[in-house]
Formats: C-alpha cells, structure tokens, sequence
C-alpha cells in the first residue's frame, strides 16, 4: 500500500481502527504542522520498504475522539498496530531508524 499523502478530515470511529487486520500505522497530525512535515520523508523511506503496511494519516486536534482515545498530545504521535492492538508508539520521530524498528515489529516479514 502506497503511503497517505494527506491527512483525512474525517476520522475512522476507534472501534473500526480496533477492528483492523494485518499492520496498520495510524499517523497523528496536521498539515501545517513543521514536526509533521520534518518527519514525511523519514516515513516516505521507511514505508516504502513494508507495502503491506495500512497507513492512515489523521488530521488531529482539541476535541477529536480518535486522537484523544490514542493519549495523543504532541504531533505527529505515530501508532503501529497489528491486528487492532497498539504494539509500538513513537511521538515527533527524528530518524528513519526508529521508524524502520517499530515497522518491523507490526511487519516482520521485510
């Protein structure tokens, strides 16, 4: 699966996201965000090494239950699941490592 290029407006409802299959990474944020947009390239690199990885880019804010249900505070807040079950977190990621670790643990095929 390609990596999400824009975040949605419109949030899944958590019991949807908790009923996903297979590794998703859910990527909290904003588009005008500067930590969001610093970290785009380190994702476009690491994500294109896992295409079976489910990526949902979500437009978080004050009073968005999807964020707040995740603990979301800082942006962007990436949160990997495999089937449904959160299994790694990173919040503002600043290198491409981190990234490819907690990928690796949802995607272990790669």
């Amino acid at each position: 699966m390609p990596m999400t290029r824009d975040y949605a407006a419109t949030e899944p409802a958590r019991e949807e996201v908790d009923a996903l299959d297979g590794p998703t990474l859910l990527e909290f944020g904003a588009s005008w965000c500067g930590h969001c947009i610093a970290a785009q390239p380190l994702l476009e690199r690491t994500l294109g090494l896992h295409p079976q990885v489910r990526h949902i880019k979500i437009e978080d804010g004050r009073g968005r239950p999807l964020g707040r249900s995740y603990r979301v505070k800082l942006w962007p807040t990436l949160v990997f699941l495999r089937d449904g079950e959160e299994v790694a977190r990173l919040v503002r990621p600043t290198d491409s490592g981190a990234i490819a670790e907690a990928l690796g643990q949802i995607d272990p095929q790669t």
